[in-house]
């Protein structure tokens, strides 16, 4: 095997470990607080980017879910989401946070990017800038050359 390969490897499974690890504290502080993981990334991105169609929002989110509908339907549950239909397009459905799932990110997102901050605190700032734009340059190649 060529250096070459070696260090694509090695890379990989740094990367993968790292991400396991960070996902682990967060995956952990999202449980405590009674939602997983596609949960929170939905609430969230409704609290800073508002309604959203639902057909939309798994593109949308930093995680995949194969079916938006579902995790959706569980925060509706818990009063966190609410469905509304688009005055324009009948066929849209938005979902958009209600004033309880509001108050809810509000009250755990500062404690939950602590977790993050802390999770993540084995870099310098300046490592962690460089890290940053070195990952958005290999998902975006990876990206492009994904068939």
């Amino acid at each position: 095997m060529s250096a070459s390969q070696n260090d694509s490897l090695d890379l990989f499974i740094a990367l993968s470990r790292a991400s396991e690890w960070v996902n682990a504290h967060a995956d952990r502080d999202i449980r405590q607080r009674g939602l997983n993981r596609t949960e929170f990334g939905v609430l969230e991105l409704l609290y800073h980017k508002g309604a959203q169609p639902i057909q939309q929002i798994g593109s949308k989110v930093l995680m995949s879910s194969g079916n938006i509908t579902y995790v959706v339907d569980k925060l509706a549950k818990k009063q966190f989401v609410t469905r509304r239909a688009s005055l324009e397009d009948r066929r849209l459905i938005y979902a958009e946070i209600t004033d309880q799932g509001q108050q809810f990110i509000e009250e755990v997102f500062p404690q939950h990017k602590t977790v993050i901050e802390e999770s993540v605190a084995g870099l310098s700032p300046e490592e962690k800038k460089l890290a940053s734009q070195l990952l958005k340059k290999l998902g975006k190649h990876a990206q492009q050359h994904f068939k």
